[in-house]
């Protein structure tokens, strides 16, 4: 089999083979064909698509490209979460615990903040001595004690989508329905888990803009899951404003631990709640606990506890906080009502909590207080962000960014929370 055969077919809009796929994907990984080649075949999949079927047999050749983590045998039936990407979305911090408490084991690989959109490992790690490097088997025995788990994945893990998308984030092709389900499904169903739930962000601050493509990237994601043997499902969610009160990664865990205490923004835990509800369907623990009743009594903050400290962080430590902060005042009185994600993200990288570059560190302080959120009054002269930074001459930039990020007795255009469930 040669590459330029598998690249002129798909150029020329064929359906590529299971055979083809596996051989391709496989000689990339291992060098034998040239990234010219894979990019030029990454393009033409851009413009030509994907079946269902090529899809999963792709999303299947990079999952064989590496291991596959198992946790069967364990007492408790497996679920997870993923999320798209968003600003303010911490939601995995509360979530993770709650549905643990509730009886399932959570194994949730996660990953790191880039451009506007945060890093749960990156929020996690402002927790003093916490950290992310779990073995497989350190995973297993912490799913079996406390329930559950949030760390990055092992270099074992589909190591065939690590180097095909490097490659698509140099050459232009990372928007593609098929090659996007495909990479986050590969390192997903490596994890092993039995269900899986997706939430798929849609609106101005996700990688998803409108509804319809949102649905598209669900659609085939819940299709490759369901291909493949794991139980998935998807909830459209809404990301034109930011989740929550607080966008950063120490300011993000203490919002995090308000809900893990009865408390928090209400969007927060209502998102926490349905996430989790649909997890432990999913697990097939629908009518063993609410999870609403796991935050009211305290066993989701036990579990929070548990889940920290057995990885070395210490949950009474005080977060980390920025050196130095400005408030940015109201300029008229009246109803907030639009207040873009995508600009606070920005603001929130430019105070330093996010990375431009998958090099570049990240500030655990630094981040956006929110004062208000759409719907709600706001006041001349009174604070409507609180800015926080290490630096101050960052104070700027972040301004500047939110400078035209929302709008004051305006038409509101902001989308539900929970917009559709597929699958």
């Amino acid at each position: 089999m040669e590459a330029i055969d598998v690249i002129t077919a798909k150029r020329d809009g064929g359906e590529l083979t299971g055979e083809q796929i596996r051989w391709v994907v496989d000689a990339y990984t291992r060098g034998a064909v040239a990234e010219e080649q894979m990019a030029a075949l990454n393009m033409a999949v851009v413009w030509r698509g994907m079946t269902r079927a090529e899809t999963s047999a792709w999303t299947q050749a990079m999952l064989d490209s590496g291991e596959r983590l198992d946790f069967g045998g364990l007492d408790r039936p497996t679920t997870d979460k993923h999320s798209t990407g968003g600003v303010g979305d911490k939601i995995t911090l509360p979530l993770t615990p709650t549905v643990a408490a509730c009886g399932a084991a959570v194994p949730q690989l996660s990953g790191r903040g880039l451009g506007h959109t945060g890093g749960t490992l990156d929020k996690l790690e402002s927790v003093p001595g916490w950290r992310a490097d779990l073995s497989p088997e350190a995973m297993r025995v912490q799913l079996a004690e406390v329930g559950c788990a949030v760390c990055a994945a092992g270099p074992g893990l589909a190591p065939a989508d690590r180097k095909l998308y490097a490659l698509r984030d140099v050459t232009g092709t990372v928007e593609s329905v098929p090659l996007i389900a495909a990479s986050i499904m590969s390192k997903k169903l490596a994890e092993g888990t039995a269900s899986l739930v997706l939430d798929v962000k849609v609106g101005s601050g996700a990688f998803m803009k409108d509804a319809a493509s949102a649905r598209e990237l669900a659609e085939t994601m819940v299709a490759i899951g369901t291909d493949h043997g794991v139980r998935t499902s998807a909830l459209l969610t809404g990301m034109d404003t930011p989740l929550g009160r607080r966008v950063g990664n120490a300011l993000e865990v203490a919002e995090a631990v308000e809900v893990l205490s009865g408390g928090g923004p209400s969007d927060v835990v209502e998102l926490t709640v349905e996430l989790a509800r649909e997890m432990l369907r999913a697990a097939g623990l629908d009518g063993a606990r609410d999870p609403a009743e796991a935050l009211r009594d305290g066993s989701a903050m036990d579990a929070w506890r548990r889940m920290i400290a057995a990885q070395g962080g210490d949950p009474d430590a005080p977060l980390p906080a920025a050196a130095e902060r400005r408030d940015i005042l109201a300029p008229a009185t009246g109803t907030l009502t639009r207040l873009d994600a995508y600009a606070v993200g920005v603001a929130a990288r430019r105070l330093g909590a996010g990375r431009a570059r998958k090099e570049d560190p990240v500030s655990a302080g630094a981040g956006v207080e929110l004062h208000a959120k759409p719907g709600e009054e706001i006041r001349a002269g009174r604070p409507l962000f609180t800015l926080h930074t290490d630096d101050p001459a960052r104070f700027d930039g972040a301004a500047e960014a939110l400078s035209d990020s929302f709008a004051v007795d305006g038409p509101a255009r902001n989308l539900p929370l929970v917009l559709d469930r597929i699958g």
